[in-house]
């Protein structure tokens, strides 16, 4: 019998979480509960994308690390009491220290305005409307200048 090695195995774990994701994706889009959603296909994916993206303890469900990381690359670090507090706004409950795909999502559709939420889909909003300037910034001549 082979052991999956390292990036291999890493992939595999990556492609059955996905697919697990997948699952939970179908089961909202099926849910009455989100039938009047706009895109709710488009958001799903989304959401997936970025739900992979945070979870860092191969579980399938982001822990305080993963929620710690996420936010620091947002440029929004936080200290150990507000990402619990965030966490616990998130699965409405403070014995909980890992979010689920379940919980996530619930987050994102429903009606709470939860600090995770209102972050994340600022932050998506920001990155739709500006294009980032590559190359040094523009110079400045003093008629630019207010």
């Amino acid at each position: 019998m082979d052991t999956v090695q390292g990036g291999k195995a890493y992939g595999a774990l990556k492609s059955q979480q996905e697919e697990k994701l997948n699952s939970i994706n179908e089961a909202f889009l099926s849910d009455t509960k989100y039938a009047e959603e706009e895109d709710l296909a488009t958001k799903l994916e989304m959401f997936k994308k970025k739900y992979m993206e945070f979870d860092l303890n191969d579980k399938g469900e982001i822990d305080i690390m993963g929620l710690k990381r996420m936010l620091e690359k947002l440029g929004l670090a936080k200290t150990h009491l507000e990402l619990k507090k965030m966490m616990s706004e998130v699965v409405g409950s403070a014995s909980k220290d890992t979010i689920s795909y379940h919980d996530f999502l619930n987050m994102m559709l429903g009606k709470r305005n939860a600090i995770l939420k209102l972050i994340l889909m600022f932050e998506g909003m920001g990155k739709e409307q500006e294009p980032k300037e590559t190359g040094p910034p523009s110079r400045k001549t003093f008629s630019d200048l207010p």
